[in-house]
C-alpha cells in the first residue's frame, strides 16, 4: 500500500555516541505474501541529489525569464525617462541582482538546508523573524504571484484560439485553473520530469528570445541607429522615479534565489551552485539588455510604452503574420515560471514543517515518487481562490514589499553570521564589496515604491 511518510530530522545519538541527523521514516512493515519469508529493516525515504548543473541553470533562468520580457517591459522606460537610461537600468539591476545572487551562493554552501529566504532568517535571526516571513508567503505573497503569472498563461494560451477578439475572462480563469493543476500535478509526480520539463521549457524561453534579438540585431548593424539618437534625452527623467525603475528592473530579474531553495536537492552544491548561479545572471542579463535593444531598433520610446504587448508590435513590424506564434512563446514561458517557482517554493514549506512551523504533514514524502507532495499542494487552494475572486495585482504590488525587505535582510544576515559565527564552512565566499550595496539598494526602491501608489510600481506591465 503506497502512503506518506513523515519526514523527520533526528539528532539524537546513535549507539557508538556519534550525532545522528539522518532524515528517518517510520512505517509499518507489509505482510508476507503467503509461503513467503521477508527481513524488513526501517526504510531512509529522503529527496533525492537530482537537481544538476544544467538543471540548476533551468530553474533559475526558467523562474526568472516570465511575461514581462515579451510583452510590456515599460516600467523601466517609464520611469528612466529615457532609452538610454532605461539600458543603464536593466544593466545595474543585472549586476545588483548578481551581488545579491552571489550572497545566495555563499548561503547555499554554508547552510546546505533547502528553504530559502526562510532557512537563512532562521540560521541568522531566530525563529520569530522566520516565522513572519513563512507565513507572510504561504497566505499572500506566494499565492499572488503564482495567481498572476498563472492568469497570463491563461490569457495567452488561448490568444491563438480567439483572435482577433477579446477573451471571456471566465474561459481565461478555467484555462489558469487548468495550468495549476497540471504543474502542481507534475511535481507531485516525479522531480525527474519535473526538471526535464524545466529544461524544455527553458530552451523554448531562449528560443523565443533570441527570435527577437537576431532580427533585432541585424537591424541595428544595419544602421537603424535613429532611434538610439539623443538617447540620453535627460529632459523627462525625475530622480523621484529611479528607484522605481531599478524596482521594476529588480522584479524583473526575481528569481535568482530559487535554486537556494532546493540546495538538499543539488548534486555537489558547493560547486554547482556558484557556478549555476553566475551562468545564469549572464545569460538573463545579456538576454534582457539585447532584446530591449532589438525592440528599440524598431520601436520608438513613444510606441514601446503605448503598445499592449512590446513583442507582438515587435513581430507585426519585423516578420509579418509570425506574431501569431508569440503568444504560445509567452504562454510557454509562464508555464516555465509556474512550474520552477512551485518545485522551489514547496522547498520551502517541506523545511518549514521539518522546523515545527507547519503541521506535520507538510514534511511528508512519497515513499515511492520520492516527492513532498503536502507541501507542493498547499498553496493549490489559496492560488485558485485568488484566480477566481481575489484582487490579485493589489495584494502582489503590496505584499512585494515585504518580498524585497526579507530578501534585503537575508543578505544582512550573511554579513551577521560572518562575525557571529566566523568557523563555519565557506566553500564559496562573496566579497564584502558585493555583498553591502545590496541590501542597501534594495531598501531605498523597497520604501520608495512602499509610500508610492500601487499602479505606479510598474509591476501590471512586469
Amino acid at each position: 500500500m503506497e502512503c506518506e511518510m513523515p519526514f523527520k530530522q533526528s539528532h539524537s545519538q546513535n549507539s557508538d555516541g556519534v550525532a545522528a541527523s539522518e532524515h528517518r521514516v517510520y512505517q509499518k512493515d507489509p505482510l508476507p505474501e503467503p509461503g513467503e519469508i521477508k527481513h524488513f529493516e526501517d526504510r531512509k525515504v529522503g529527496l533525492g541529489k537530482k537537481v544538476t548543473l544544467l538543471r540548476g541553470i533551468s530553474i533559475i533562468i526558467g523562474t526568472i525569464i516570465g511575461a514581462g520580457i515579451f510583452i510590456s517591459p515599460k516600467g523601466i522606460l517609464k520611469h528612466s525617462g529615457s532609452i538610454g537610461m532605461s539600458l543603464v537600468v536593466w544593466i545595474a539591476c543585472g549586476l545588483l541582482s548578481l551581488f545579491g545572487a552571489l550572497s545566495y551562493a555563499e548561503l547555499g554552501t554554508c547552510i546546505k538546508k533547502s528553504g530559502g529566504h526562510y532557512t537563512y532568517i532562521l540560521e541568522a535571526f531566530g525563529p520569530q523573524m522566520a516565522f513572519i516571513r513563512l507565513w507572510a508567503d504561504l497566505i499572500a505573497i506566494r499565492p499572488a504571484a503564482m495567481a498572476v503569472i498563472s492568469l497570463a498563461f491563461g490569457q495567452y494560451i488561448l490568444e491563438p484560439l480567439f483572435m482577433p477578439c477579446d477573451i471571456p475572462p471566465m474561459a481565461v480563469k478555467l484555462a489558469t485553473a487548468i495550468g495549476i493543476t497540471s504543474v502542481m500535478y507534475l511535481n507531485s509526480m516525479s522531480v525527474t520530469w519535473t526538471a526535464r520539463i524545466q529544461i524544455i521549457l527553458t530552451f523554448s524561453k531562449l528560443l523565443a528570445i533570441s527570435i527577437i534579438i537576431v532580427p533585432g540585431m541585424y537591424q541595428l548593424f544595419k544602421g537603424e541607429t535613429r532611434n538610439f539618437e539623443n538617447a540620453f534625452e535627460l529632459s523627462n527623467m525625475k530622480l523621484s522615479g529611479m528607484p522605481l525603475a531599478f524596482y521594476s528592473g529588480m522584479y524583473a530579474y526575481a528569481g535568482w534565489f530559487y535554486l537556494n531553495f532546493v540546495t538538499e536537492e543539488v548534486d555537489n552544491p558547493e560547486r554547482t551552485m556558484p557556478l549555476a548561479i553566475c551562468i545564469s545572471m549572464a545569460i538573463v542579463t545579456s538576454c534582457y539588455v539585447l532584446t530591449n535593444v532589438a525592440y528599440y531598433t524598431v520601436m520608438t520610446a513613444e510606441e514601446l510604452l503605448a503598445s499592449e504587448a512590446v513583442a507582438v508590435t515587435f513581430a507585426e513590424k519585423m516578420m509579418g503574420n509570425f506574431s501569431i506564434a508569440v503568444p504560445f512563446f509567452v504562454a510557454l514561458s509562464c508555464y516555465g515560471s509556474m512550474n520552477g517557482g512551485l518545485f522551489a517554493l514547496s522547498r520551502m514549506f517541506f523545511v518549514a514543517s521539518r522546523e515545527g512551523q507547519l503541521p506535520e504533514v507538510l514534511s511528508m514524502i512519497h515513499v515511492r515518487r520520492h516527492t513532498p507532495l503536502a507541501a507542493v499542494l498547499i498553496l493549490y487552494p489559496m492560488t485558485i481562490l485568488q484566480v477566481f475572486v481575489g484582487d490579485i495585482y493589489s495584494l502582489l504590488n503590496f505584499m512585494s514589499f515585504l518580498r524585497w525587505l526579507f530578501i534585503g535582510v537575508v543578505v544582512l544576515g550573511l554579513i551577521y553570521l560572518r562575525y557571529t559565527k566566523p568557523d563555519l564552512p565557506r566553500p564559496f565566499k562573496s566579497t564584502q564589496e558585493s555583498d553591502l550595496p545590496f541590501p542597501s539598494l534594495v531598501f531605498l526602491p523597497t520604501i520608495s515604491s512602499f509610500t508610492s501608489t500601487t499602479d505606479q510600481s510598474g509591476f501590471k506591465g512586469l
